[in-house]
């Protein structure tokens, strides 16, 4: 099968170079096809601050240090993979539905993501790659990340 849109979802772990080997060779075998970059910035403070609270302020300059960081692997990122800038997104929100919604709105035909195989709790839980599979309109490769 040959894909057009390919969207690469990476979390910045050390890990990350499997995914983005899965990836590039997607993009090999689908002779012209686009590579598109996501990484979903989670916000901390709606989960840990309050108003009223005397370290909601702080919560909130971290998660700005964050997101600030996360935009800078994302252009190192892009720059190795020669992805251009306006491929590269770093939406705010829950990681599946934003990248549900990219998908959508990029007309992605295949999403590239990692997975570490969770288990026992975790597993209940659920995972990010397991979230984005089962709502997806397109199709999903799960790379299961080796320790």
């Amino acid at each position: 099968m040959s894909y057009k849109k390919i969207l690469l979802a990476v979390d910045f772990h050390d890990d990350n170079e499997q995914i983005i080997n899965a990836a590039l060779a997607m993009v090999e075998k689908s002779e012209g096809a686009e590579m598109l970059l996501v990484h979903v910035h989670e916000p901390i403070s709606m989960a840990y601050s309050a108003e009223g609270f005397a370290w909601n302020d702080q919560v909130l300059m971290l998660e700005a240090t964050v997101r600030e960081e996360s935009r800078k692997k994302m252009q190192a990122l892009a720059t190795k993979l020669n992805v251009a800038t306006e491929k590269c997104f770093v939406p705010d929100g829950k990681a599946a539905s934003e990248i549900h919604a990219l998908c959508k709105e990029q007309d992605v035909d295949l999403v590239v993501i990692g997975t570490h195989g969770q288990s026992g709790l975790r597993l209940l839980l659920g995972s990010t790659a397991n979230s984005v599979l089962h709502g997806s309109t397109c199709d999903v490769l799960t790379i299961r990340v080796r320790e």
